[in-house]
């Protein structure tokens, strides 16, 4: 659905423009970007192994300072990474993960996510609008089947491409296509999506049952 951030319209049942107000612009009026995720799941648990594995390390020195032992996690540590030789087996899978996981966090901050939300067509600056994209594909399977001769109807709707495929009890399948083409592609541009997605119609006819 839509996401608004614009100021409040007209009393509900007025009818009427509030003071002042204009037209909204005929045409598109920037470029209808891709929503960002805030990504709170994985900065939130890299917050926190941080909080603990320097909390933990701070205790450590602190009770050293006060006379203490260090602990003995911190003595291994220090003489494996003294000791061990860098073609060490347990050394490479280390930097490995360490590897896998920066890239990963580079990817989840480099990348917008929010895949499952289609940026609709800006109108007004200011004001962004998204569409999900299990509501497109509902919206497109309810006009696949006011075509004639479908039964049944399936539409998957992704970034780039709506796949449609639709079961035809009658009629020949190659008009049947046709006009699922033309219905559906009028059915995108009625969504008003910023990058409309390309259209794939397959059509078949039902299986035997038994």
């Amino acid at each position: 659905m839509p996401v608004l951030d614009e100021p409040d319209g007209p009393p509900e049942g007025t009818g009427e423009p509030p003071a002042g107000a204009t037209a909204p612009p005929a045409g598109p009026q920037g470029r209808a970007r891709r929503f960002w995720s805030r990504r709170r799941l994985p900065a939130a648990l890299l917050s926190l192994l941080l909080l603990l594995g320097l909390a933990l390390l701070l205790y450590d020195i602190v009770a050293v300072r006060a006379g203490r032992k260090a602990m003995q996690w911190r003595k291994t540590l220090a003489r494996e990474l003294a000791e061990r030789p860098l073609d060490d087996t347990w050394v490479l899978t280390g930097a490995g993960i360490a590897a896998v996981l920066g890239l990963w966090l580079l990817l989840l901050a480099l990348t917008p996510g929010r895949r499952r939300l289609l940026p609709m067509t800006r109108y007004r600056p200011g004001v962004r609008g998204a569409l999900h994209r299990d509501t497109a594909a509902l919206v497109l399977r309810d006009r696949a089947m006011e075509v004639a001769g479908v039964q049944s109807a399936r539409v998957r709707v992704k970034r780039r491409k709506a796949k449609v495929h639709a079961v035809s009890h009658f009629r020949e399948l190659d008009e049947v296509r046709a006009d699922l083409h033309s219905a559906l592609a009028g059915g995108i541009g009625q969504l008003g999506l910023g990058h409309p997605p390309a259209l794939a119609v397959r059509v078949s006819r039902p299986g035997r049952k038994g």
